[in-house]
């Protein structure tokens, strides 16, 4: 299943599940908070946005679920 932008959704963290929204779909490789990742069109990552703390972070689409 794949998410679109606007999309709500959660994920694991170590504090527990959070919940949040799709800000963007990355399909390539791209950097993320100094960080790169690998994107390709066959495993895609997101950037969500937490609905609690705001903060945004990048996740593959195997770790969200959709709400």
């Amino acid at each position: 299943m794949a998410f679109s932008k606007g999309d709500k959704i959660t994920w694991n963290t170590p504090q527990g599940e959070t919940e949040g929204t799709i800000v963007e779909k990355h399909e390539k490789e791209f950097t993320f908070d100094d960080q790169k990742f690998n994107a390709s069109k066959d495993e895609p990552y997101y950037t969500v946005e937490s609905s609690k703390s705001g903060k945004q972070a990048a996740h593959k689409k195997s770790a969200l679920s959709k709400k």
